[in-house]
């Protein structure tokens, strides 16, 4: 089993999908090799402002949602 990387939440950025479930957040990368850089990450739940969440995979980044 594979140890995932803790990364801070900074900003929120909007919501997306069907009903709103997911969430798009500016995350800072904590340990690891890229470490300190900031992503753009779809969460699902309800994350605030300072969470500490756990990312299985560092390399991808989400695309910004753009409004139709």
């Amino acid at each position: 089993m594979e140890k995932g990387t803790p990364a801070e939440v900074v900003e929120i950025l909007n919501r997306t999908g069907v009903y709103g479930e997911i969430v798009q957040v500016l995350c800072k990368i904590l340990e690891g090799p890229e470490q300190g850089r900031v992503k753009r990450r779809n969460v699902k739940g309800n994350p605030q402002k300072g969470d500490v969440i756990v990312l299985l995979s560092t390399e991808r980044e989400a695309k910004d949602i753009k409004a139709r």
